[in-house]
């Protein structure tokens, strides 16, 4: 594949992750390796990765978590599956933690990735403001984004922010053309019931191609004990899935716009 000139400040960029996955089916069209970066300003008591939520490497038991690295360092990883994202096309997704915390780094990491022809995707919750996170999704193509809530009060005594910011830029994000799939992470008790029609009713509403549930798990609950860290929601029950179905069916038909469980 030929690659266009790009400039030597970007590739020695640096940026903190705590993980590459490769070979991923989920998190946008085909094949994808997924950087997962440090750093999120929000504090979700649901987050199933927890070890992404401060800035900086940190221990997490006897494992350090997390490492600084410059965008060739990321790359060289990505490109090794290039062969399978051009037959799947596929690509490169960022996500969390919140790439958008390091708007910098994740906008010189999609701009390579551009250049070497990869689809790009994010994993964001929209909490950032427009002129910083304007540079990434411009060079994204496709934007997985998070609503927890569309009640902005209790919204910030859940996960500590308002939510007006995170709806304005989900609204500039549908109106620049780019494909915005919303997603909700479904936890009962705190956002499901009439949380469910009002989300439904702002992703279409916005142009938003479709709307994802996804049903709440405890998968990452010992990270919690590894971090020193109390998990809150050891009372919450998961939803079955019949259940989860059933809500994404009524909302397709209510609101005639495309709902899928994730």
């Amino acid at each position: 594949m030929v690659m266009r000139a790009v400039d030597n400040s970007i590739r020695t960029l640096n940026g903190c992750i705590f993980n590459i996955q490769r070979y991923s089916l989920h998190d946008g069209p085909g094949i994808r390796t997924i950087v997962f970066l440090k750093g999120c300003p929000l504090r979700c008591p649901w987050c199933a990765n927890p070890e992404s939520q401060n800035a900086s490497p940190e221990m997490m038991g006897s494992e350090m978590v997390g490492k600084v690295v410059t965008v060739d360092d990321v790359i060289r990883v990505v490109e090794k599956d290039s062969v399978f994202y051009k037959r799947s096309g596929g690509g490169m997704t960022l996500s969390g933690g919140e790439p958008l915390m390091q708007p910098e780094f994740s906008t010189a990491l999609m701009t390579v990735a551009k250049e070497h022809g990869f689809n790009t995707a994010i994993e964001t919750s929209g909490f950032q403001k427009w002129n910083l996170m304007a540079p990434v999704i411009e060079k994204t193509d496709v934007v997985f984004f998070d609503i927890k809530m569309m009640n902005s009060r209790r919204h910030e005594e859940v996960v500590g922010a308002p939510n007006e910011l995170i709806l304005a830029n989900a609204e500039k994000i549908a109106k620049s053309g780019r494909r915005i799939i919303i997603r909700l992470p479904l936890i009962p008790g705190y956002n499901d019931g009439c949380n469910l029609d009002e989300t439904a009713a702002f992703a279409k509403e916005i142009g938003a191609s479709e709307l994802h549930l996804l049903p709440y798990h405890r998968l990452g609950v010992s990270k919690y004990t590894k971090l020193g860290r109390t998990y809150s929601l050891n009372d919450v029950v998961a939803p079955e899935k019949e259940q989860v179905e059933a809500e994404a069916k009524r909302l397709k038909e209510r609101f005639s716009f495309e709902v899928l469980v994730s």
